[in-house]
């Protein structure tokens, strides 16, 4: 098995977390390495004199030291939700520019609105004023594209930029959420911070120590064995209605993985509780032997809210991929 890419990472870090969230997205693994910023690690450092964060180290030798590459990179992975929207050039136009804004202009006034003791003769109401001109410009986006900054769906350009918006949200909450003319990107927001992969994006780790414990991103996360097959029960209809079309990408029953995010799996002991709880009133069902080998997209262990792992496929499946397809439960003879 291919070693873990290496992160250095520091967890409040509005870069550092859109890196982490697209890893989150793209089902990647990572050796999580937090950084104390004011004793950086000389390995850090090494691979970076720049000394910010993000950083990830590739197991081929590659450094990306910069957020947004980490994001391309996760996304040349796996981009489970299109969120680049790869078939769309207008899209990838504005979703460019929504980047260069926020990376620009408006973490310029955020930097001097939220830090004004840092900037000498610099005016906190000034850059207060531009700052509010940038996001209720965004707002009124949100508002009128179906409550994202791209369209009705989560795109690139929400990943990149809500970390900062939480930054500013946090210099002055009463003023933020008191605005008006900022409910649709408040609510924007709101819906981000409670998804359940942000409380997975802000797990906590003690500052890394070559002698310590090597953590993991996420922490409640695994990688898969590739040693043992990995099952899917899939709709009898479903897996025909592939078999034609040449691809599977059915998350779990009546949701695509466009939707989801990812495939759900199970390993063989946990079919036969997931087809009672999700497909026993389903009709016909057939149950999908995987070999993980055959699979090109990441494969991750993730935990269910009772703790329980299972493993998920960031992407479609490739039907080279699935050794039998037989229909489940047995016919009895």
């Amino acid at each position: 098995m291919t070693a873990a890419p290496v992160l250095y990472s520091f967890r409040r870090c509005p870069y550092a977390m859109r890196a982490r969230w697209s890893l989150l997205q793209a089902g990647i693994i990572v050796q999580w390495r937090e950084v104390a910023l004011k004793a950086k690690p000389a390995q850090m450092l090494a691979l970076s004199p720049k000394g910010t964060v993000p950083v990830l180290a590739l197991a081929d030798g590659t450094v990306i030291d910069e957020s947004l590459g980490v994001m391309e990179w996760a996304f040349a992975q796996a981009d489970p939700c299109d969120w680049r929207r790869r078939n769309c050039v207008e899209d990838q136009r504005q979703i460019q520019e929504l980047i260069g804004l926020n990376d620009g202009a408006f973490k310029h006034h955020l930097d001097r609105f939220k830090y004004t003791e840092r900037y000498s003769g610099e005016s906190k109401q000034e850059h207060c004023q531009a700052g509010l001109a940038i996001l209720r410009g965004w707002s009124d986006r949100i508002q009128a594209r179906g409550g994202w900054l791209l369209d009705a769906r989560c795109s690139l350009a929400d990943a990149a930029l809500w970390p900062f918006v939480r930054q500013w949200r946090i210099a002055d909450p009463d003023a933020f959420d008191g605005d008006a003319s900022l409910d649709p990107l408040r609510q924007w927001l709101e819906r981000i911070l409670a998804d359940p992969l942000f409380e997975r994006l802000m797990q906590r780790a003690d500052p890394w120590d070559p002698g310590g414990l090597q953590p993991h991103f996420p922490a409640d996360a695994v990688a898969v064995p590739t040693d043992q097959p990995l099952f899917h029960l899939a709709l009898a209809e479903d897996w025909q209605a592939a078999q034609r079309s040449g691809v599977y990408a059915i998350s779990t029953r009546g949701l695509a993985v466009d939707q989801v995010g990812f495939m759900h799996l199970s390993w063989q002991e946990q079919v036969a509780a997931t087809y009672e709880r999700f497909y026993a009133d389903a009709g016909s069902v057939m149950l999908l032997t995987i070999d993980p080998n055959a699979l090109a997209a990441p494969l991750r262990a993730d935990a269910i809210p009772s703790g329980e792992l299972f493993p998920h496929l960031y992407g479609p499946l490739p039907l080279t991929a699935v050794t039998a397809a037989c229909p489940y439960p047995a016919t009895e003879r």
